[in-house]
């Protein structure tokens, strides 16, 4: 054989070579994410939610740690294999500029949630995530509590004075308090005081903690607890007081209202939050799709975000995972009461032209806990020990600003951003 057809047929076998091993090599489009971490919900993301796909996705949940040491790494070289991300809001509020803009994927008629939208722009001009999920807190109630309700008020759309209202009159019309809130050593009572009564009252969650609209926050919840079952001191989640009927109305995390809308779906409503002045403040937990800036195929990336943005995407999530759609989705039929009940009160609550939702703390590391303790302290002191609410205000300020001047913590929503730690005033 002449060397030039020697090489001629030597480059042919190279390059057929090549393209099966290029074949051979080709991966999958890698999902780094920080939810659907136990074995079945795993399979369950790639078995129901993404096999609908069209191509090949390697999902790949972690902890906070792998998570983020991986993405740095890939981020400092300059080249990765991650293709798409999913974490919470506060996991990217320090990464937006390690983040591509994704305003130009066509979301087709999707409607998704304004407000999280905006939160996806994490304070810049661009789109740096698309919201994925959500889980919350709601509000439950008997069906034998709304004959009480106030004359006029609708049970989607409660004010915090008609939530009082209606405690004193079932209070007085049963003989007993009705209304119970998780305010024993496990409850959750500090993520109703951040989430819901400061962003209703003060549009605010850190900076106007000490202020006159928190000072008439604190005086209506006082109020408001003159009408709660006594026993709410010992309670950690109001499912099983719902079912025993020791209480009629209630506020907590959906997960611990799950057992009572399943055993009796049919005596049960769950119904949003009440607003304020300045709002009707809720805490959505926030999970959200976005892509790195070493994503080494864009196009498919920005597919897969648009794909888990559909309303049929969102349902089979919600059954894999737990999490709530961000989108305008009908539920089917056949989810458990709890989906059902719970979904439709999320819905109605993110969606409300007055929502004001107020994030879960981010930048606080292991002061997560002395944040907490700020709140509950407060709570303590002004609903159970009686004290002034402007003295224990004053003073429980200065604790707050050292927990957020030693984390250096700048602000969260519905706090306006921060260069530094977000100040107390």
């Amino acid at each position: 054989m002449k060397p030039f057809v020697r090489q001629a047929s030597a480059a042919l076998v190279a390059v057929s070579l090549g393209m099966i091993g290029n074949t051979a090599v080709a991966e999958d489009l890698l999902f780094w994410s920080k939810q659907g971490k136990p074995v079945e919900e795993a399979q369950a993301m790639r078995d129901q939610v993404l096999s609908g796909f069209g191509s090949a996705v390697d999902f790949q949940p972690n902890d906070g740690g792998p998570w983020l040491t991986r993405l740095q790494a890939e981020l400092k070289a300059g080249s990765g294999k991650i293709g798409v991300l999913g974490a919470l809001h506060g996991d990217y509020t320090s990464m937006p500029d390690d983040l591509v803009d994704l305003s130009d994927i066509d979301l087709g008629d999707v409607q998704m949630n304004a407000k999280f939208m905006e939160l996806g722009k994490l304070g810049t001009s661009e789109q740096k995530y698309i919201p994925w999920m959500q889980a919350t807190y709601v509000m439950a109630a008997n069906k034998k509590a709304l004959e009480h309700l106030p004359e006029g008020a609708d049970i989607d759309a409660l004010t915090y004075d008609q939530l009082i209202e209606w405690s004193k009159t079932m209070a007085e019309k049963t003989g007993s308090p009705k209304f119970g809130f998780p305010a024993g050593p496990k409850g959750l009572k500090h993520r109703f005081f951040q989430g819901y009564m400061y962003p209703s009252y003060t549009n605010s969650m850190v900076s106007k903690f000490r202020s006159a609209e928190a000072e008439t926050a604190w005086n209506k919840f006082k109020e408001l607890w003159s009408y709660t079952n006594p026993g709410s001191t010992g309670y950690s989640a109001m499912q099983e007081q719902l079912l025993t009927e020791e209480v009629w109305v209630v506020f907590d995390h959906t997960a611990r209202l799950a057992n009572a809308f399943n055993e009796r779906p049919d005596d049960f409503i769950a119904f949003p939050a009440p607003a304020g002045p300045t709002g009707r403040g809720f805490m959505p937990v926030v999970v959200g799709v976005a892509i790195p800036k070493t994503a080494p195929d864009m196009d498919a990336a920005k597919k897969l975000v648009a794909y888990m943005a559909n309303p049929a995407t969102q349902i089979e999530t919600l059954k894999a995972l737990s999490f709530f759609p961000v989108v305008d989705a009908e539920l089917p039929s056949d989810m458990p009461a709890s989906v059902q009940l719970s979904g439709s009160a999320i819905s109605k609550m993110a969606g409300s032209a007055d929502a004001n939702p107020g994030l879960l703390p981010v930048g606080l590391g292991k002061l997560g806990g002395q944040f907490n303790q700020v709140y509950v302290d407060t709570f303590e002191r002004v609903v159970l020990g009686g004290e002034d609410v402007r003295k224990v205000l004053d003073e429980q300020a200065g604790a707050l600003r050292a927990v957020m001047e030693e984390a250096g913590a700048p602000c969260w929503a519905p706090d306006p951003a921060s260069e530094g730690p977000c100040p107390v005033e």
